[in-house]
C-alpha cells in the first residue's frame, strides 16, 4: 500500500508523549478534533508544532510521527496564529498562548511571556532568516507589527490592514499579506506601500515567498464567462502580478458531480521556500469527487507554469498515496467533504516536507509522493484493516465522557467518545480498535455511557446520540443542535458489534444508561436518561421502555443529563441548565438533582434548599446514598455560585466544599480511600483541571503535572488503587497517579 515506508518508520517510533509530563500518559485514538496553525522548523525539519481547537498545542520531534501535548501552564492553543521557529537555532520557538506572545528556548519544553505587544496575536509570527532579531506578527485588530530586538519591543506597521495571511522577508525588504491586500516595506522603513498591481481583486487567501519570488492566491470566479482569480506570482518583488494557472491545475467552471465542494476550485494555501523558490504548492477545494476534480495539493517545479496533483486521499482512487487511518480502513473511504485543509505548512529549508491539517493530519517527507498520518498508525506488527488496533501518537484531540475497564476481563478497556463514538482496547489501553462501519450504531457521533451485565461476559448496553457536548455550554447556549436523534444499543461481544433493539424510546439523545445489578439475569432492569424527555425504564433486558417522569424536571425543561443508581436502591437523575435565548441568563425551571426511592415511579427534587442554575455532574458515595457531590458552573453575568457542593443528609442541606474556577464539572469519591474526593474543572479552566482533597473537601491540592486542563470525569482501576483515568473535553484520556506529586 502506498505510504507504507512512512508507516514502517512510524511503527518503530517510541511514544514520546508517554513520558512527556511525569507519570501522565495519553490514551485512545489520536486525531478527531480540529487542527490549525501548523509550523515546521527550518533549523530542524523533524521539529513541528500545531494547535487544536480544544485548547492544546502539540509538538513533534520526529517529523510528525509522534507528538507531545505542551503543558497548558506553558502554552495554550491559538488556532489563529502560526508559531515561528528560529531559522538557525532549533531551541527557539515563538508562539501565541491564547493571544499572548511567548518564547521557548528549550525546544518547546517551557515557554515564557515576551515583549510589550498587548494586542492578541493573529495570523503568523515570522522571523527574518537573514536577521533573526527582526520579527513580524499580526494581531486580531487587523494590524501588523514589527520588532527589531527579537520580540522585546514592537512597533505598529503603517499601511497593512486586515486579517494577516502571511509574511515574507527578502533581505531587508519586508512583505505582509492580509485578506485585504499585499504590502511591502523597503529597508525596514516604517511605512508600507501596497503592491497588488495585476491582481483582479484583493480577496487574498494565501501568500508565500521564496527569495525574490512571491506567490498568492485570490478568490476564483467567472467574469463574463471567463474564469479569473486563482494562483498568481510576482517576479519583481510585488510590483506586478501575473496569473499562473498553468497546465495541470483545476480550471473547472462546472460541478463534475454531486459531491463537489463547488463549481469552481478555490485555491487556499500557497507554500514555497527560500531553499527552492521555483517549487510551489497550492491547496484547493474540489469540483468533483474523483480526480482530476478532487481536493488535492498541486505542486509546480517551474514557478507555476505547470502543475501536478500530489495528494490522493481516498482508498478508491487508483493513485491513492495516503497511508490509511482508522477512518479510511473502517469505512473504505475518506470522509473529507471536498474542502481544502484547515491549514498547511512547509519547511523553509526542505521543500519536500509539508503538513496538512483537518481533523486529521497528513505529512509528507518526499514532496507529496507519499503522505502519512500524524495522528495514527497501526499497532506494531498489524496490517491496516477493519478491526485492527491502532497506536496512540500523542496527538490526542478528542472529547471523552467515560472510561471503562471491563468487569469480566480486565484487559478490555472502553472509551465513550464525542465525534468518533466509541473505541475498545484488548491490551489494557495500549492500542485501540475503532468500531467498524458494519457495526456502527444508528447514532455514531457520541457514546455517553456504557452499562455492563454483571453475569454475562461481553454484554454491554450503550447510550448513543448524534448530539454531542451534553451538558457543556455548546448545548446549554444552543450553539450546537440539541434535538437530534439518539438511542440505546446492546452489544453481546464486548463492544465489537452493536444492535438497536429498544422499543418505546423517542429518537432523542440518550445521555445515560444504568443497570440494576439485582434484577433477574434474563430480564434486566435498566434506566436511560433521555435528553429533552426524561427517564425511561425497561424491565425486559432493554427491549421495551416506559417513560418515568412523575415529579421530574418541569414541562419547560426535561434535559436529563445523567442517571445514577446507588447500590442501596436509590435512583438519581440530573436535569441540566438551559439558556432560553443566546445571551440571556440561564433559566431555573426544572434544573437540579432528583431522587427516586420507588424505582423511578416518582421523583423528588433534593436541592430545594440550594439553587443550582448550571449543574454539570454528580456522584453518590459508594457506601452512603445520603452523601452526594454536585459540580456546578457559574451561570454568567457576574454569577459566582459555581463550585463543588456536598450534602451529607440526602439533600436537606448543602455546602460548597471547593471552587477553583468558574466551570466545575463534577466531584468524585475514591472507592478505596476514605475521605478522598476529586474535583474536575472544564471549558477553559484557568489552571489545573483536576484537584484532590484527602480530608473530605477541607483542603485541596492540584494535579499540576497533568498536561491538559479541561477535565470532565475520572475513573478508577479496580486492581490498582493508585492509578487514575481522566476523561477530558478535547484531550482524550490520560492515565496517571491517583494523587498529585508532593
Amino acid at each position: 500500500m502506498r505510504g507504507r515506508a512512512s508507516l514502517s518508520i512510524a511503527c518503530l517510533c517510541v511514544l514520546l508523549a508517554s513520558t512527556a509530563d511525569g507519570d501522565w500518559e495519553p490514551l485512545g485514538l489520536s486525531g478527531g478534533g480540529g487542527m490549525f496553525s501548523p509550523a515546521i522548523s527550518p533549523a530542524d525539519p523533524n521539529l513541528m508544532m500545531l494547535n487544536c481547537d480544544m485548547s492544546a498545542a502539540y509538538l513533534s520531534e520526529d517529523g510528525g510521527h509522534n507528538w507531545r501535548m505542551i503543558h497548558h501552564a506553558q502554552l495554550r492553543s491559538d488556532t489563529q496564529c502560526r508559531p515561528g521557529f528560529h531559522p538557525s537555532d532549533a531551541s527557539v520557538i515563538y508562539a501565541s498562548s491564547g493571544g499572548e506572545l511567548r518564547v521557548s528556548r528549550d525546544r518547546g519544553r517551557t515557554f515564557s511571556p515576551l515583549g510589550d505587544l498587548r494586542q492578541s496575536l493573529s495570523g503568523q509570527i515570522a522571523i527574518n532568516p537573514q536577521d533573526p532579531s527582526t520579527l513580524l506578527a499580526g494581531t486580531r485588530d487587523g494590524r501588523c507589527h514589527v520588532s527589531h530586538d527579537a520580540g522585546v519591543t514592537w512597533t505598529t506597521c503603517e499601511g497593512p490592514r486586515g486579517r494577516v495571511i502571511g509574511f515574507h522577508f527578502h533581505g531587508r525588504i519586508l512583505f505582509a499579506a492580509t485578506d485585504q491586500g499585499i504590502w511591502r516595506s523597503d529597508d525596514d522603513r516604517p511605512t508600507w506601500a501596497e503592491r497588488t498591481n495585476g491582481l483582479p481583486w484583493k480577496e487574498i487567501h494565501g501568500f508565500a515567498g521564496g527569495n525574490d519570488r512571491l506567490y498568492c492566491t485570490v478568490t476564483s470566479r467567472l467574469v463574463d464567462g471567463v474564469l479569473q482569480g486563482g494562483v498568481y506570482r510576482s517576479l519583481d518583488k510585488g510590483e506586478t502580478w501575473q496569473r499562473t494557472m498553468g497546465q495541470g491545475i483545476n480550471l473547472d467552471t462546472t460541478q463534475a458531480d454531486q459531491w463537489s465542494y463547488g463549481p469552481i476550485a478555490q485555491y487556499r494555501q500557497v507554500l514555497t521556500t527560500d531553499a527552492r523558490p521555483l517549487t510551489v504548492y497550492v491547496t484547493n477545494t474540489s469540483t468533483g469527487f474523483h480526480p482530476p476534480h478532487h481536493e488535492t495539493v498541486y505542486r509546480s517545479d517551474d514557478g507555476g507554469d505547470t502543475w501536478r496533483a500530489t495528494y490522493y486521499q481516498d482508498p478508491r482512487f487508483a493513485q491513492y498515496n495516503v497511508a490509511p487511518n482508522y477512518v479510511t480502513v473502517s469505512t473504505g473511504q475518506s470522509l473529507k467533504g471536498g474542502d481544502a485543509p484547515f491549514a498547511a505548512a512547509i519547511c523553509n529549508s526542505d521543500p519536500d516536507r509539508l503538513i496538512l491539517v483537518w481533523s486529521q493530519s497528513y505529512i509528507t517527507h518526499d514532496g507529496g509522493a507519499t503522505w502519512f498520518n500524524g495522528d495514527t498508525y497501526p499497532a506494531q506488527g498489524q496490517d491496516a484493516k477493519p478491526g485492527c488496533p491502532w497506536a496512540c501518537t500523542g496527538l490526542v484531540v478528542t472529547t471523552t465522557w467515560n472510561y471503562y475497564i471491563d468487569p469480566q476481563e480486565a484487559n478490555r478497556h472502553y472509551i465513550a467518545y464525542t465525534d468518533i463514538g466509541f473505541a475498545r482496547s484488548l491490551d489494557a489501553g495500549k492500542t485501540w480498535i475503532w468500531w467498524d462501519r458494519s457495526n456502527w450504531t444508528p447514532w455514531r457521533n457520541t457514546c455517553y455511557e456504557l452499562a455492563f451485565d454483571p453475569d454475562r461476559a461481553g454484554k454491554i448496553w450503550g447510550a448513543f446520540s448524534d448530539v454531542h457536548d451534553i451538558p457543556n455550554d455548546n448545548i446549554i447556549s444552543e450553539r450546537h443542535g440539541h434535538n437530534g436523534p439518539g438511542g440505546v444499543c446492546v452489544s453481546r461481544d464486548f463492544g465489537a458489534s452493536w444492535k438497536s433493539e429498544a422499543k418505546g424510546l423517542p429518537l432523542r439523545p440518550v445521555t445515560s444508561i444504568v443497570l440494576d445489578r439485582k434484577s433477574p439475569a434474563d430480564s434486566r432492569t435498566l434506566y436511560a436518561g433521555v435528553f429533552l424527555e426524561g427517564v425511561f425504564k425497561s424491565t425486559d433486558d432493554g427491549k421495551t421502555w416506559t417513560l418515568k417522569k412523575n415529579g421530574l424536571g418541569s414541562p419547560q425543561n426535561m434535559r436529563v443529563s445523567r442517571v445514577v443508581l446507588h447500590e442501596g436502591g436509590a435512583l438519581f437523575a440530573m436535569i441540566c441548565a438551559m439558556r432560553p435565548a443566546r445571551g440571556q441568563p440561564l433559566a431555573s425551571e426544572g434544573v437540579g438533582l432528583y431522587r427516586s426511592v420507588d424505582r423511578a415511579e416518582t421523583w423528588e427534587k433534593i436541592n430545594k434548599s440550594q439553587l443550582f442554575l448550571y449543574p454539570k455532574d454528580f456522584s453518590v458515595h459508594p457506601h452512603d446514598s445520603n452523601v452526594i457531590l454536585v459540580g456546578v458552573c457559574d451561570a454568567g453575568r457576574g454569577d459566582q455560585s459555581g463550585g463543588l457542593y456536598r450534602t451529607d443528609d440526602g439533600g436537606k442541606t448543602w455546602r460548597r466544599v471547593g471552587r477553583q474556577g468558574p466551570q466545575t464539572f463534577g466531584g468524585y469519591f475514591h472507592p478505596k480511600h476514605d475521605g478522598w474526593i476529586y474535583m474536575t474543572l472544564t471549558e477553559g479552566a484557568p489552571g489545573a483541571g483536576l484537584w484532590l482533597s484527602k480530608d473530605d473537601g477541607q483542603t485541596w491540592r492540584p494535579f499540576d503535572a497533568l498536561p491538559f486542563s479541561n477535565v470532565q470525569r475520572i475513573a478508577f482501576d479496580p486492581s490498582d488503587q493508585d492509578v487514575l483515568y481522566v476523561t477530558t473535553f478535547g484531550g482524550s484520556i490520560w492515565r496517571g497517579p491517583a494523587a498529585p506529586d508532593q
